[in-house]
């Protein structure tokens, strides 16, 4: 008897050294991938089990559990792999996620982190946006002509008859089926500009500087002529609510554009063609969420900004608010799942 009990008990540790690792790593998987599913969307990279190997190596670990109840080895084999196969079951057939919790979570988490990993990029960006808008703006202010250089006068006039103060009660009379077609408008517009300010960077980036200080100059020089000639209580009310998201995301549209063309200027230690598949992923992902942005700017823009019933100290209230919700996020969004998922 004893004999067999040996016998039984060498098979089972031979057993247990063979097939443990394959225990351990589902077990880990179900620890940090498995039982956690928020971890899936965390954009962290994982080194175990692969998600596609999972049902595999649980029905091998199910086979295992058979075959120890046959052999009859000690409690402790089959009660770690019944415990294995009922966590695994309880994910494998637990009832699937909501389809919209990826959605949420990118645009909460992933998106903001994946902003914030390429600061650099984004902080060039800002700066070739923001330094000519604000410098074209005060030389506008200072020099009424200077729209002339930019603009034809059938353009300029057509501008400042949209904010003249004394003609501006059309936007209170607006129907609502304008509304929506000026939405459409405000999309077309905004998607554009996003797009080629984020597509122009394959151009070795240059594309993308050029039109994010084209935007600038623009944007600076039309802001300062209306102010110098008295447009601008008309003028400020109507851009303040919808500017949060619209100049973030042309901005962050500009930092993707920029890190496309620096994988082809300057790609590293990886071949050109590498860097700029990796730089392409990263753009991809960027643009879902500054297209998002582009179109909640022209929801704004077309049935808020316009609105000139509003009067102008709740605009800016309700625009300082935007802002801050649009700063707080991407500087500060996912950094609590982070934390969770460390």
């Amino acid at each position: 008897m004893s004999a067999v009990n040996g016998g039984g008990t060498l098979r089972q540790e031979r057993f247990v050294e063979r097939y443990q690792d394959e225990w351990r790593e589902f077990e880990d998987w179900l620890q940090a991938r498995g039982e956690l599913p928020q971890t899936r969307w965390s954009g962290r990279p994982w080194t175990g089990l692969r998600d596609e190997d999972v049902p595999l190596r649980y029905c091998r670990i199910c086979q295992h559990l058979a075959l120890a109840r046959r052999r009859g080895y000690s409690p402790s084999v089959t009660h770690r792999l019944q415990d294995l196969m009922q966590r695994g079951h309880n994910v494998l057939y637990r009832a699937p996620a909501a389809r919209f919790r990826p959605v949420v979570d990118f645009v909460l988490n992933q998106f903001p982190r994946l902003v914030r990993a390429h600061r650099g990029y984004m902080l060039a960006s800002l700066l070739l946006f923001v330094v000519p808008l604000v410098v074209t703006f005060v030389l506008s202010v200072e020099r009424p002509d200077m729209v002339y250089t930019l603009m034809d006068p059938a353009q300029v006039a057509n501008v400042e008859r949209m904010y003249n103060p004394a003609d501006h009660g059309h936007y209170e009379m607006r129907a609502a089926s304008t509304n929506v077609g000026m939405f459409g408008y405000y999309v077309m517009n905004n998607v554009s500009i996003g797009f080629r300010t984020f597509a122009s960077g394959i151009f070795l980036a240059i594309g993308t500087v050029f039109a994010l200080v084209l935007n600038g100059v623009m944007g600076g020089t039309v802001a300062g002529h209306l102010q110098q000639i008295g447009s601008g209580s008309t003028f400020w009310p109507f851009v303040v609510g919808h500017s949060a998201p619209e100049l973030s995301a042309i901005v962050i549209a500009g930092g993707a554009g920029l890190r496309i063309g620096m994988a082809l200027v300057a790609p590293g230690r990886r071949r050109r063609i590498d860097a700029l598949i990796a730089a392409g992923l990263d753009g991809a992902r960027l643009s879902m969420g500054f297209f998002a942005m582009l179109i909640v700017a022209a929801l704004i823009e077309a049935f808020w900004s316009s609105n000139g019933a509003i009067p102008s100290s709740v605009k800016f209230a309700v625009g300082a608010m935007l802002w801050t919700l649009v700063l707080a996020w991407l500087l500060l969004g996912g950094r609590r799942s982070a934390t969770r998922a460390d």
